[in-house]
């Protein structure tokens, strides 16, 4: 089964090429509710010292005007991506005064949906439509699945990688598509095994009741406050988190680019009933960007992206299509509530390792019936994947979890010591020997240690995670300040509400031709 990896790990095992695959690009995006001391969700603006949310390039926000996007820009090394984050944070917190960022993926003391400010990006063409596509979120899906958090990892190859490794691969074609191929394979063979990030990652495996009020499901009580699954890994990956049943009838494929842009775009140009009768302008108030099943891309969620870097005013698709992939999105990963800054090196590192095996593994297209089984499968992990004997399917046959994750890590090795080539400390393999020992002990699962920590201590999730961030506050407050990247993030802010503000001055278009023409771009 693993053969055609064992091939090319023994032609990258070349004296020549043995450090090939080192020093791929590592990025984040990092996101947290800023919340009250009390832990309910805040209602204030975005801080003005902060900096613009519509043109800030490393401190946003996503969905709500009080869940903040963290980014980092992408660095080879893994300690220079987590320092950036690390010093974002920092400086966030140096301007939230009493506020709290949460420490967990699922959301804190939530009162209603509509106690969930959206996101505001000024008067802008830019911004408001940014506005609105948050604005047609509520209306499709409710607004508490959009104060859930994650990690994303983004990740690209070396560059000196590709002609190398054409070249080994024996194609002769144009290196671009060659590129744009091999990450839409790598992409397929992370869709068959994602679970596994939930599985060795999932962090949220219960809930606040107040978050349950809003979504329709039964779930079991661990105490009087907190809903949970007794199996779960990641509920913010189950079907009560970014799964939409709106979204069952769109098909993506990930054969090709190609048929990947052709697909996602079908989607934002098919109408849908159910939209219809929300509308788009009604009252002379926009409601959605438009009534088809998606509104733009970025509304099917998918755990793993090709993304390349838009322009302003640029659909993803028509950047795609016309430079090719730039690197891969991975957005599986819960926040960590016991890092500060949610994620860590091990993390990273073992991610990093499992998205080039995900390369060099055999990689064949993919049909419905695999597609509909990779989806049952990370359904399956996140909701009850800790259970020992969970069983679910490769190539329509049963499997345990256990031993396809035990297998997959093992066929790891290899890669890991490509990576530690040079390095003494070995850190690829140390990351790899920690996940497996989670596989074979899965207490030490962090989604086992956030319920036998709740458990311990007798506190309901929402103590446990409120107690969590008051942690991570008193470590970033008693950390000294980084003074020069503080003045770099100062200036940025100050820059950024520059920029804002000269885009609102500018002249425009009327916003339904802006809409118009965006759209467009893509014919």
């Amino acid at each position: 089964m693993y053969s055609k990896l064992e091939q090319r790990l023994r032609k990258l095992d070349h004296s020549d090429y043995k450090t090939l695959l080192q020093g791929g690009l590592k990025g984040l995006e990092k996101e947290s509710l800023r919340v009250t001391p009390d832990g309910h969700i805040s209602t204030a603006h975005h801080p003005q010292a902060l900096g613009s949310t519509l043109t800030h390039p490393y401190i946003t926000t996503d969905y709500s005007e009080a869940l903040l996007e963290l980014i980092t820009p992408p660095f080879a090394d893994i300690r220079e991506t987590l320092s950036f984050l690390s010093d974002l944070h920092h400086f966030v917190y140096a301007h939230i005064d009493a506020e709290l960022m949460w420490a967990t993926s699922m959301p804190c003391l939530l009162e209603s949906d509509e106690s969930i400010p959206i996101a505001d990006y000024g008067s802008s063409n830019i911004g408001r439509m940014k506005h609105i596509y948050r604005r047609g979120l509520a209306y499709r899906y409710g607004r508490a699945m959009q104060a859930i958090s994650g990690v994303h990892f983004n990740y690209s190859f070396p560059e000196t990688f590709w002609p190398v490794y054409q070249s080994l691969e024996r194609d002769q074609g144009n290196l671009c598509r060659f590129i744009d191929s091999q990450y839409m394979s790598m992409i397929r063979n992370f869709q068959r095994i994602g679970w596994l990030t939930s599985y060795l990652f999932g962090a949220s495996p219960a809930v606040c009741k107040s978050f349950v009020r809003l979504r329709s499901r039964e779930f079991r009580e661990l105490d009087s406050k907190t809903c949970y699954e007794p199996n779960a890994t990641s509920l913010r990956m189950s079907d009560i988190g970014y799964k939409n049943s709106n979204q069952n009838g769109i098909v993506v494929s990930y054969n090709s680019l190609q048929e990947y842009i052709d697909s996602l775009r079908a989607a934002i140009r098919t109408p849908c009933d159910d939209y219809e009768k929300i509308g788009v302008l009604v009252d002379g108030e926009y409601r959605q960007l438009n009534t088809n099943l998606l509104q733009i891309e970025n509304e099917y969620y998918s755990f793993v992206r090709p993304k390349q870097i838009a322009a302003s005013g640029e659909t993803p698709t028509h950047a795609l299509h016309s430079r090719g992939i730039r690197y891969v999105e991975i957005r599986s990963l819960d926040v960590n509530p016991f890092d500060p800054t949610g994620v860590n090196e091990t993390q990273l590192r073992f991610m990093e390792a499992l998205l080039i095996f995900c390369l060099l593994h055999d990689s064949p297209e993919m049909d419905t019936e695999e597609r509909e089984e990779f989806e049952r499968n990370q359904s399956q992990v996140a909701c009850c994947g800790r259970n020992p004997d969970k069983i679910i399917r490769r190539s329509g046959r049963e499997i345990s979890v256990h031993d396809w994750a035990l297998e997959i890590l093992e066929n790891m090795q290899g890669i890991c010591d490509l990576l530690d080539a040079g390095n003494e400390k070995a850190d690829y393999t140390s990351a790899l020997q920690a996940q497996i020992k989670k596989v074979r002990d899965n207490s030490l699962l962090p989604s086992s240690e956030i319920i036998e920590e709740m458990r311990t201590a007798k506190t309901p999730f929402f103590r446990f995670a409120l107690h969590k961030s008051a942690q991570h506050k008193a470590h970033f407050s008693e950390m000294p300040t980084p003074q020069l990247r503080f003045r770099q993030l100062e200036d940025l802010a100050k820059q950024s509400i520059n920029e804002q503000r000269a885009l609102e001055e500018a002249e425009q278009p009327a916003f339904d031709q802006f809409l118009t023409d965006y759209f467009q771009t893509d014919h």
